[in-house]
């Protein structure tokens, strides 16, 4: 299975946990009187869209190159980050207006005791949904999962903000109803700091900044090991969804024939696409040495 189906499929199997989990969540919010815990449904209601984002992204990324897109759909997995980045950042800012309101309005009943096993249960499956997601993001390169994945994290850090928030208005009894929607509020301080976090990454890639680690440098090394090759000039590197397009200059012995440098050319792009599979292509400049 490819790095794109695998890709889809943990998206579309983290949609359907999402669907499951927020029906959890806002029921037991409602009958248990947990407004952090209606909210935490809500997060995940719009989890579901963004998974559902980065399925599509990841969908669209895998498509061949054609007419219109030569170098392939790749950006489409990075726009689809960004896109679920900035779903992260308003739906805390929703949330946190709502929870200021609520700070504000007459205090109600406090919630009861058993959604505090329903936050737990979320948590447990949530932290696991975030481990899974983030390995095969970090594995195949892919931004788009890697903020899939946060945003798994993003909604047990609400969830456990929740749970403490329920816990302190449950032992402090009344007059500390009101810890339940404080915690509510301090969820959305998370959730916008971990959006900014992964709208960066995403807007980088967008303006096809130099990847990240050691891949120019790895690049560089293998071309070097070409016979033929003298020293390497210039070498750019940028990442198209879950592949790298390679722009590379090469000094060769200026007294070759046009034929034999054309000939070290291919060499070099062959070793490089042999030796990193996730280079997609290669242009090589030959210039003498």
């Amino acid at each position: 299975m490819s790095a794109h189906a695998t890709g889809q499929r943990f998206a579309l199997q983290g949609m359907l946990v999402n669907v499951a989990l927020a029906f959890i969540k806002i029921s037991a919010g409602l009958l248990g009187n947990a407004y952090a815990l209606i909210a935490d449904g809500v997060e995940s209601l719009l989890d579901i869209g963004s998974s559902l984002v980065i399925w599509s992204g990841l969908k669209f990324a895998s498509k061949p190159p054609d007419e219109e897109h030569p170098y392939g759909h790749g950006k489409a997995e990075p726009i689809a980050a960004l896109i679920v980045a900035l779903v992260v950042l308003s739906t805390a800012t929703g949330l946190a207006v709502q929870s200021v309101r609520e700070i504000h309005a007459p205090l109600q009943a406090p919630p009861k005791g058993f959604t505090l096993v329903v936050l737990i249960g979320v948590v447990i499956v949530k932290e696991f949904l975030f481990r899974r997601v983030v390995q095969l993001g970090d594995d195949v390169g892919s931004t788009a999962l890697k903020t899939e994945a946060w945003h798994h994290r993003s909604d047990a850090i609400t969830s456990v903000a929740a749970f403490i928030g329920i816990s302190i208005a449950l032992v402090g009894g009344k007059g500390y109803e009101v810890a339940d929607k404080i915690a509510a509020l301090v969820a959305c301080a998370v959730i916008a700091t971990n959006g900014v976090l992964l709208l960066i990454p995403a807007f980088l890639e967008i303006m096809d900044t130099a990847p990240a680690g050691n891949v120019s440098r790895a690049i560089r090394e293998t071309a070097r090991t070409v016979p033929g090759v003298r020293e390497i000039d210039k070498c750019h590197v940028r990442k198209m969804g879950l592949e790298y397009y390679v722009d590379i200059h090469v000094l060769v012995d200026g007294g070759l024939s046009v034929r034999e440098g054309h000939g070290i050319a291919h060499d070099v792009k062959d070793r490089l696409r042999a030796e990193h599979p996730a280079v997609r292509d290669v242009l090589v400049h030959i210039e003498p040495a």
